[in-house]
């Protein structure tokens, strides 16, 4: 597949026309369902333990397992999927994933963190890598160029709905039939997506080019990639740190609905910024669009420096969410420009896991700090970050608009 920038000057009939499209719809639907507990699973898992009065600390420290896990199992996942499709992939690691949060209430985290660690980490190394699929799909799907990219564009705008939706239905859960429902639809929504996903008739089909050989390191091997796949840690960090600075101002503000409402204003700036990014052509190459969404994104935490009230600091996390969604699609396109041919689904999937790495790092680090500094971890990281997408134009100079 070979994107240009995702923009174009007739956008709201490509959107229409993108989902009119067979299948398109079932599979960006299924999609979005499947990655419901990359949002789920870490508030849920938060609650679980905190709902059995386990510690702040333990509580981070399992929900960064999680992230940590599966960024480890999205790019082996990935590489798997190129070699021999995605049923064969796709299915198993759907079930082991969704039995590994069924099973995590059971082990009693609080009293049993040997055994909940494990549940985490088995759910996390599981899960399907259903958006890297997607993308390697919409080559087969849309073949015009212009609907590839507009596919693009409201493909990364709606994945803002996993964190909007997921952060409020785990504590939606929580709070109406307590943490341990929470946990089990995380698992059962998991399942239904995944499985409206394997069992649409493109997923079902698609096939690895023939006689390829495969590079043991894979797409990590192309510098611009690795420049790129490390600047995007510091995303991450912010990511994973939202989740734990939104409980503890709720326990500190005594408004436990801060836990769901901030990673949800994020999610909702970075799906209206998605939509305006993706509506016109934006001069400049892929990687001037990174680096300065990359600085709007730091900037965008500062005022929550100062710990406002809740109702403000909602309205607050919104505004680096703006920059998220055009981070991400200039992202996507830069490594479809650079990924090797067959190699597509484990590029993607490692730009995937390299930001769950750093929300792995970011609950972690963010669990174990003081009250600022779940905030400070979440802006200081970024000053890396974009020094770091700078470099990385001397690597895409050559990627025009």
């Amino acid at each position: 597949m070979s994107t240009t920038t995702v923009c174009g000057p007739a956008q709201d009939s490509g959107y229409r026309a993108v989902l009119g499209a067979p299948h398109v719809a079932r599979l960006m639907g299924g999609t979005l369902i499947g990655r419901l507990p990359t949002g789920m699973a870490p508030i849920a898992i938060l609650l679980l333990v905190r709902a059995e009065h386990g510690s702040l600390a333990l509580a981070g420290l399992l929900g960064a397992l999680y992230g940590l896990a599966c960024a480890v199992g999205q790019p082996l996942l990935g590489r798997q999927v190129d070699r021999h499709g995605q049923t064969r992939i796709l299915v198993p690691a759907a079930i082991a994933a969704s039995t590994a949060f069924l099973l995590l209430p059971c082990t009693g985290p609080t009293g049993h963190p040997v055994l909940a660690a494990l549940a985490v980490l088995v759910a996390g190394l599981a899960s399907p890598p259903l958006e890297s699929g997607l993308r390697a799909l919409w080559p087969h799907l849309l073949p015009e160029p212009g609907r590839q990219r507009a596919a693009l564009a409201l493909d990364s705008s709606t994945q803002g709905l996993v964190f909007i939706a997921g952060p409020l239905l785990a504590a939606g859960f929580a709070a109406g039939a307590g943490a341990y429902t929470a946990v089990v639809a995380t698992a059962a929504l998991g399942l239904l997506g995944s499985g409206l996903v394997v069992t649409a008739a493109p997923s079902r089909t698609w096939a690895p080019p023939a006689g390829r050989r495969v590079h043991w390191s894979g797409p990590v091997r192309v510098p611009g990639l690795r420049v790129l796949f490390v600047a995007l840690i510091g995303t991450g960090v912010a990511l994973g740190a939202v989740n734990v600075l939104a409980l503890s101002a709720g326990e500190r503000h005594h408004a436990g609905w801060l836990s769901g409402a901030m990673p949800a204003a994020l999610s909702v700036g970075s799906m209206l910024g998605g939509l305006v990014y993706g509506h016109r052509t934006w001069p400049g190459a892929p990687a001037r669009h990174l680096v300065a969404a990359s600085v709007g994104f730091a900037a965008g935490w500062l005022p929550l420096l100062s710990d406002p009230l809740p109702t403000v600091a909602v309205v607050l996390a919104a505004l680096p969410g703006v920059f998220l969604a055009p981070l991400l699609t200039a992202a996507f396109v830069t490594v479809d420009r650079l990924a090797l041919k067959g190699e597509s689904t484990e590029a993607f999937a490692w730009l995937i896991a390299c930001i769950g790495l750093g929300q792995a790092a970011g609950t972690g680090l963010a669990s174990l700090a003081s009250t600022t500094g779940p905030l400070l971890l979440a802006a200081v990281p970024f000053a890396g970050a974009c020094a770091a997408l700078a470099l990385l134009r001397r690597f895409t100079h050559h990627l025009s608009a």
